[in-house]
């Protein structure tokens, strides 16, 4: 398994950013935390497979954006908002997007259908990536550190919790005989 993420975590945490991101970037910090992957590299795979995700996104909304927005009406009916706001404060909406749960996808296929520069797309883009990608990444490597810290604490408790949960399993097994009976 280790040779498994050691040789492929980065393609998945390309992929896991492109589509979406948190989940396969954050695992991948754990993955860095455990020594399989670097956290830097996994920092800046990320960078580019959320930029680029986010850019086929933009472009796809830009031009099919309003075939797109005839499929899913309850994202149409949201849309006007969405391209208020970014029409209003575009710099603050894409960078802020970044970091909005569910919304990778649909974000910029709106922003798209605002009529937003390219260029600026791409620099606001660029941006949020840069601070959203250390950031999450982050999360999943000092996570993964507090758990086997706090696992550590555990070790010594380790055989008294064992037999507590033996204990406990063979009294509710009593328990059940005792009951069939």
């Amino acid at each position: 398994m280790q040779d498994l993420i050691a040789n492929l975590g980065y393609l998945a945490v390309f992929i896991g950013t492109f589509l979406e991101g948190e989940t396969v970037l954050a695992l991948g910090g754990v993955a860095a935390a455990h020594g399989y992957l670097g956290y830097w590299p996994v920092v800046c795979t990320a960078i580019v497979g959320g930029f680029l995700g986010d850019q086929a996104c933009f472009f796809m909304g830009r031009r099919y954006g309003e075939r797109i927005l005839a499929h899913y009406p309850k994202l149409a009916a949201r849309a006007p908002r969405v391209q208020a706001l970014v029409r209003r404060w575009d710099a603050g909406a894409v960078i802020l997007l970044r970091f909005c749960y569910g919304l990778r996808i649909a974000g910029p296929l709106v922003i798209g259908s605002c009529g937003i520069s390219p260029w600026r797309l791409a620099l606001f883009n660029f941006i949020g990536v840069v601070i959203w990608a250390p950031l999450v990444a982050g999360v999943g490597f000092l996570a993964w550190q507090a758990v086997e810290q706090w696992l550590g604490r555990l070790r010594h408790a380790q055989i008294a919790l064992l037999m507590l949960v033996v204990l406990g399993l063979t009294i509710a097994w009593l328990a059940a005989q005792w009951r069939r009976r």
